[in-house]
């Protein structure tokens, strides 16, 4: 039985039960989790578990964060999703099926669990994404990353729907000018939405958590 510390990934979508068609939105998840394993290089591929819940593992918190955001852009506003986090050590008890365990996983339960609940206050509802590190770790300070993730989800969920077209067009390497083009406006206002929208601070944030180790 092999054993190593990964950033482990549980991510499941918000209010699921209400989707029109199940059916559909299970396709759609898949194609989103397919899309990011094809670039994000996981240890562990994210897969389809039970339901709408997804999971999968990294080689690092940085890494996990980074394809987290990935799904997410991907996802756009047509699907609501959450995901937990964690840092600990994790046992491959079969290959075929995949069966995992161990405190890498627990730890990403707790997560999930907690930013499911924190929804739940009305001060904290664009909250999206927590982490955890299990127990005799050294991962990533938990207090730290988690103070990050609520900003920054605090900042993203505030976004117009405009500025999150103008931001995800950023994260997919566009520049100002293309963006404005496609919007139909001017790389001026573009600009400003950048900086009075709080865009740059985002992709700030979003590169620094990318570089967790």
């Amino acid at each position: 039985m092999s054993q190593r510390a990964v950033a482990t990934v549980i991510g499941d979508v918000v209010g699921s039960r209400h989707a029109t068609s199940r059916v559909d939105l299970h396709d759609r998840l898949t194609r989103l989790v397919a899309a990011v394993n094809a670039d994000a290089a996981p240890v562990t591929p994210l897969r389809i578990t039970v339901g709408d819940e997804y999971q999968g593992a990294f080689a690092s918190v940085g890494a996990a964060l980074a394809a987290v955001r990935r799904i997410q852009r991907a996802a756009g506003g047509e699907i609501d999703l959450r995901h937990g986090i964690g840092w600990g050590e994790v046992s491959v008890l079969a290959d075929e099926p995949r069966v995992e365990d161990g405190p890498g996983w627990w730890a990403a339960r707790e997560a999930i669990e907690a930013v499911a609940a924190d929804q739940q206050r009305a001060g904290l509802r664009h909250l999206r994404t927590a982490y955890r590190c299990a127990s005799g770790e050294t991962g990533p300070a938990v207090e730290a990353v988690n103070a990050a993730l609520m900003l920054r989800d605090q900042a993203y969920g505030a976004l117009a729907p405009r500025s999150v077209s103008v931001l995800h067009g950023l994260m997919d390497g566009r520049s100002q000018r293309d963006i404005a083009e496609a919007e139909g406006v001017s790389p001026s206002a573009i600009s400003q939405r950048v900086r009075h929208d709080g865009i740059a601070v985002i992709l700030a944030a979003d590169e620094l958590l990318g570089r967790l180790t």
